[in-house]
């Protein structure tokens, strides 16, 4: 048999792996003593490897037993999340055995089977923010996997009979065209004040906008890197003068203010609105 490298084995795998998938591989147990001796892979616990580049959360969470979960788990996998808290959670499966005390950790032990190095479904991490976070950061995800085509008719099914009672309404209430988890949290916040909004409507002369309230109350959500680069910021600046030549009025706000500062957000649209900023003029 030919000599088959432990850290070779693993990157070809691209996660990490137990030692019966990597002697499948042909790797034997000599040469995993010697890759673990030599740094050239790592052993979180005992049967499971990976390279050193993984990243300390996943040794972490395999090291107990389990893999990432909740937020961390959510951004890995790209959804759109607030904040990933410093506290470690970790997805346990239904059937996982932790294997020490864990400081500074949440673990999560919903329905399905923990594999070495592979992040949980985007369900069950969804399911796992629902259970951690607040309606808003578990609503900017969801919205977020539906964007990205993540959750299949049986998994969205799924999240329904498991979610809490008072969050299923959230399903319903959600869409799969939001551009962003800012204009996510911002249609959340205003349909709580019993604010209708239309999203991603096109408006002649101006473009597809990200919220529009009655007739002509444009609202636009800036990602957090959008005013670093100065011709993004010159390009809203032409947008919002077309709208305002149209007969629009823009209000546009960042990250920190939606994230933040709600409360500077939502008195500057409740102000419009209630100088009838959203409606177009008496005949």
């Amino acid at each position: 048999m030919s000599f088959v490298r432990a850290d070779a084995t693993l990157r070809s795998l691209g996660r990490m792996a137990r030692t019966s998938e990597l002697k499948r591989q042909g790797v034997t147990a000599s040469e995993l003593t010697r890759a673990v001796r030599a740094r050239e892979v790592l052993r979180p616990r005992q049967g499971v490897y990976c390279l050193p580049e993984t990243s300390k959360r996943l040794r972490h969470a395999a090291s107990h037993g389990g893999t990432i979960g909740c937020c961390e788990a959510g951004a890995s996998l790209g959804l759109w999340i607030v904040e990933v808290p410093e506290e470690h959670h970790i997805w346990m499966g239904d059937s996982g055995t932790h294997r020490s005390a864990c400081e500074n950790c949440r673990l999560h032990w919903d329905a399905g089977r923990v594999r070495v190095g592979i992040l949980p479904p985007v369900a069950n991490v969804l399911l796992q923010i629902a259970e951690c976070a607040d309606e808003d950061t578990f609503f900017a995800a969801l919205e977020s996997a539906l964007r990205q085509s993540l959750l299949s008719p049986a998994d969205v099914a799924w999240l329904w009979r498991h979610l809490p009672i008072s969050m299923r309404w959230l399903l319903g209430f959600a869409r799969p065209d939001a551009d962003s988890g800012l204009e996510s949290l911002v249609r959340l916040r205003l349909h709580r004040l019993g604010i209708h909004v239309r999203t991603q409507v096109d408006i002649v002369g101006v473009g597809e906008v990200d919220l529009l309230v009655g007739d002509r109350l444009i609202i636009e959500a800036d990602g957090r890197e959008n005013h670093e680069r100065e011709k993004e910021r010159a390009k809203d600046l032409y947008r919002d003068a077309a709208a305002a030549a149209a007969g629009y009025m823009t209000l546009r706000f960042t990250y920190a203010m939606i994230v933040h500062n709600w409360q500077v957000v939502e008195n500057a649209i409740l102000g419009a609105i209630a100088r009838g900023a959203h409606l177009l003029p008496a005949a």
